[in-house]
């Protein structure tokens, strides 16, 4: 399995990862999560009469990769030592059409020839409901299903193609065989790049395009489509890109760090989230996607590539805050409101095309975080018109999660159990309850915005004055049963849940972001100590929880210490504010990325590298650091 997307680029309809190697691991299309079409795409060189040597994979290859300066456009160099070959790879999105370029330039760094054979051995996904095949015609490799056409090609000619059985030729470098189509998932084709003298230096370039059937026919218009690619001037359209991306961050680079040379892993961070953050958007619906997929095969986790609204309202707050406003507006305005359930609640996880995702229960800390995350919207920018517009979705959400809390506070336990926020227990837990105060209070808030909107409406103002007595009862309630419920006395500390008394950081969802207590109270003051002497490494990173087993336990969340370093800067500890998000910036990869988990020992991201919740937490953070002057 591939589970580690080291790279990623773009754009604002096609992400596409790579290892650090520079080999692609997967392609999404038209969304970020659905679907991925590639099992694997190799390339690889015949070098005079060698066997293929893997421009990813090989014992006498050493690699260097990184991205041109704050762009989505990724260079990896190869050099092989054996034959002396290097070979720059620069992989880029076109701007307006979705089209990947992959560039290659070979130089001769040694004192022989070197004839150079370009080989691409290609599978796509396949299954009996949607069998892909290949077909070779125009000079161009189309790997086909139902639904979609891979189409592989260059301005050159293809020297040689293998539909069927490419698996047993391929390793020789030597393909070809009679046949234009066939039954196959996974075909080759090779280039003939020529000879290149000692010092010499040949540039070649392969393009892979993604085409809709249901949009243009592979037998009577695809063609035209291909040579209409094979006019653009592609170094233009590099040029371009450089452009595009650069305008780009400089239009959201919106937080102002005080020393840049200082902070220059932090500024790393900071650019390459706001470069991350477009790649994950489905342009659509507004749905976020939290994270390029890492495991499809569900050998490790459920999967990662879905739109989570939990996640979503701690993402468009980060949207906010680099001048994303309008990307928020359509999360909430369409996406939320396209996937709501008539009952008002919003299911665990969607795709982001709006369709119900694979999930195995609810978290009404889902439906409670879109309520929260509307008012959060609006108070960064005031937009009465905004909140109207949501009323009607908010207010719905609302009516679900009042039937839940009655449902608790009355003891009857008739509802189906959420889950929590790992989406481990069942039961009522502390973060939950604490996302529906913040609800709660944020619909009050709403509420006295949105007044004026009425004010020729008896009715709706009599209804909403009505509601308002309902929320401001039941924010009293929850506190009380907040702090009857989940302070262990024992323990001196709040615990997680009404089951196993353990200590983890989502238990700070009490103090921020939703505001059940305050975190200078007593209570509060001992759970931190308690969290420092139970969930906090060696090294300064936190972990979830006491006993967490996910991907082998012992790893810390970039969220965890982010979460911390939010709390620390709520209780005015600035200094240990600061050294919870020191910790992060030092866990990212070399290209700027954040993880899920941190690897204690490295310090580098140890699961689902470019993790969206993890970098719109960072942002959240740095933001608050940097308007004291801390960063």
């Amino acid at each position: 399995m591939k589970y580690l997307n080291d790279a990623i680029i773009g754009n604002r309809n096609m992400t596409v990862s790579f290892s650090k190697n520079g080999e692609l691991l997967r392609l999404f299309n038209e969304a970020p999560d659905y679907k991925q079409f590639f099992e694997f795409f190799h390339t690889g060189v015949k070098i005079n009469d060698s066997a293929m040597v893997y421009l990813h994979n090989d014992i006498n290859n050493s690699f260097k990769q990184y991205y041109v300066e704050n762009t989505n456009i990724l260079m990896t160099e190869v050099f092989n030592s054996y034959f002396n070959l290097k070979v720059v790879q620069t992989d880029f999105c076109l701007v307006k059409d979705d089209l990947l370029v992959r560039k290659f330039k070979f130089i001769n760094k040694s004192n022989i020839d070197l004839n150079i054979n370009f080989l691409v051995y290609s599978k796509l996904l396949t299954n009996i409901n949607n069998d892909t095949c290949g077909l070779f015609k125009n000079d161009c490799l189309y790997q086909y299903n139902h639904d979609y056409t891979a189409c592989i090609f260059a301005k050159e000619k293809i020297d040689s193609c293998q539909i069927n059985n490419a698996a047993s030729t391929i390793m020789d470098g030597v393909i070809g065989d009679k046949d234009y189509v066939g039954m196959s998932s996974d075909s080759s084709i090779e280039y003939n790049v020529g000879v290149l003298k000692p010092g010499e230096e040949k540039v070649f370039e392969l393009f892979v395009y993604i085409n809709n059937n249901k949009e243009k026919s592979l037998l009577s218009e695809l063609d035209n489509e291909i040579e209409r690619f094979r006019k653009i001037d592609y170094k233009k359209e590099l040029d371009d890109c450089k452009k595009y991306w650069r305008r780009y961050l400089k239009n959201h680079d919106k937080i102002q760090i005080k020393d840049r040379d200082v902070n220059e892993v932090v500024e790393q961070i900071y650019y390459r989230s706001i470069l991350l953050f477009p790649l994950l958007i489905n342009e659509n619906t507004g749905g976020i996607s939290a994270g390029v997929e890492v495991d499809e095969e569900k050998t490790k986790c459920g999967r990662y590539s879905y739109c989570w609204a939990r996640d979503a309202a701690f993402i468009t707050e980060a949207f906010d805050e680099i001048g994303m406003e309008k990307e928020t507006e359509k999360f909430y305005k369409s996406f939320c409101k396209m996937t709501q359930s008539k009952n008002g609640m919003w299911e665990q996880r969607f795709y982001t095309d709006g369709m119900l995702a694979p999930s195995w229960g609810y978290q009404i800390d889902e439906t409670a975080s879109v309520v929260y995350g509307v008012y959060k919207h609006f108070e960064k920018f005031g937009d009465k018109k905004f909140l109207k517009d949501c009323l009607k979705m908010c207010e719905n959400a609302i009516d679900f999660i009042e039937k839940y809390v009655k449902d608790i506070l009355e003891e009857k336990f008739l509802m189906q159990k959420s889950y929590d926020l790992w989406e481990e227990y069942e039961g009522i837990s502390l973060y939950s309850i604490s996302s529906i105060y913040g609800a709660y209070a944020a619909m009050l808030k709403i509420y006295s915005e949105v007044k004026e909107f009425f004010v020729n409406n008896r009715l709706k103002l009599e209804a909403i004055s009505k509601m308002e007595k309902v929320l401001d009862n039941r924010l009293r309630e929850l506190k009380s049963y907040v702090l009857k419920t989940f302070y262990n006395e024992n323990k001196k500390s709040f615990v997680r849940n009404i089951d196993d008394n353990r200590i983890d950081i989502s238990i700070l969802g009490a103090v921020t972001p939703f505001s059940v207590l305050s975190p200078k109270e007593k209570k509060v003051v001992n759970t931190i100590e308690r969290m420092n002497m139970t969930i906090r490494t060696y090294t300064g990173g936190y972990i979830r929880y006491e006993g967490d087993t996910y991907m082998n336990g012992y790893n810390p969340w970039p969220i965890a210490n982010l979460w911390m370093a939010n709390y620390y800067l709520d209780s005015g500890e600035r200094k240990k504010a600061r050294e919870c998000f020191e910790f992060v910036a030092k866990s990212c990869s070399v290209h700027g990325f954040l993880g899920e988990q941190v690897n204690n020992e490295t310090f580098t991201p140890a699961w689902v590298i470019g993790l969206t919740w993890s970098h719109a937490m960072f942002i959240i953070v740095l933001k608050r650091l940097a308007d004291l002057g801390l960063v």
